[in-house]
């Protein structure tokens, strides 16, 4: 691709650069010049004009942005999103479905390294998202690129986007309560994980409330309703053999891992009881607010697998927020 100044009686068919104002209107950047624009800056005494010209090998910015879309989500409907009509060099994927977004990251750095003119951002791995969200822009940055890059861009990047849909439609909850404190907090507890379910397209099947004995936690789970299970417990889980991991196992079940490096959330712990998944959920999941039970709540609801390196490898990027009942909790006391 030409890129520059050229005379106004040679810039026929080239892309207009910068917009420009002539006496008829305004004339966006991209337009394709014709005689008609050219003789009304000829009379405006313009001698020149700045324009993109193709080469007989480059493609146009909104059809290559078009070509790439189709080569990174090639069955949209399978994929769970929507790709938009290419303006301005930029297509934009768009989620259809609740889920989360599962990315191939080493194809999608190959596409970006292939050309800078060649663009893809994303949301981050294994963001949850909604229909309607903005999940990944396509973005030609130049007026066109060598068709031979954009070929070897598709290629890099070839169905390497998609939402993964939720794998279970429905989980059960079961709750241990020590004191009447504890009672006041269930609604407020249910209703939190209650919403993260709806949000990936999920109902809760049961709840159970049972007293905060390992024996007692091991019967609600091994008894209540759901796909998937989730155990939040009325005093903090502290230890590998406390009260909640314990019930997992007097289920005949197995704890695969206790404690996360992300904070808040650090409490979780991660199970299976035969084939079905039991999360520990810290206590902060009984407020809406992020925290690292969400990340592998996510995951293992829309069939994602989780092991202990994974949950290891969330510590970069861990650090979610402030707690406001206990500032700075990691800051020790300035010494007098």
């Amino acid at each position: 691709m030409r890129f520059g100044p050229v005379p106004i009686r040679a810039a026929e068919g080239a892309l207009l650069a910068h917009s420009a104002q002539l006496p008829s209107g305004k004339l966006p950047k991209g337009t394709v010049l014709t005689q008609a624009h050219l003789r009304e800056m000829a009379a405006q005494g313009q001698r020149e004009v700045i324009v993109a010209q193709l080469g007989a090998h480059d493609v146009s910015e909104n059809t290559a942005a078009g070509e790439l879309a189709k080569a990174l989500v090639p069955d949209p409907e399978a994929a769970g999103l929507t790709l938009t009509e290419p303006f301005t060099g930029r297509v934009n994927l768009v989620a259809d479905v609740s889920g989360i977004v599962e990315i191939n990251v080493r194809a999608i750095e190959a596409l970006n390294s292939v050309d800078p003119m060649i663009t893809l951002a994303t949301v981050p791995q294994y963001a949850r998202v909604a229909p309607g969200m903005l999940v990944g822009t396509v973005k030609i940055i130049a007026y066109g690129v060598a068709e031979a890059a954009l070929q070897r861009a598709a290629e890099a990047g070839r169905a390497a986007f998609r939402v993964r849909r939720a794998a279970y439609k429905s989980a059960g909850l079961v709750l241990t309560e020590i004191s009447e404190a504890d009672a006041r907090l269930r609604a407020k507890s249910v209703d939190a994980i209650e919403t993260r379910l709806a949000q990936l397209g999920m109902s809760l099947a049961e709840t159970r409330v049972t007293a905060h004995r390992a024996r007692d936690v091991g019967h609600a789970l091994s008894e209540v309703a759901g796909d998937m299970t989730l155990l939040l417990t009325g005093s903090a889980t502290s230890d590998p053999h406390d009260v909640g991991p314990s019930g997992v196992r007097e289920a005949g079940g197995q704890v695969e891992r206790f404690g996360m490096p992300v904070d808040p959330g650090n409490l979780l712990f991660l199970g299976a009881i035969g084939t079905r998944p039991v999360i520990g959920l810290p206590g902060c999941a009984r407020s809406p607010a992020l925290n690292g039970a969400d990340w592998v709540l996510e995951r293992v609801a829309c069939g994602v697998p989780v092991t202990g390196v994974d949950i290891a490898a969330m510590g970069v990027g861990g650090l979610l927020k402030e707690i406001p009942s206990r500032p700075q909790p990691r800051r020790g006391k300035a010494s007098s």
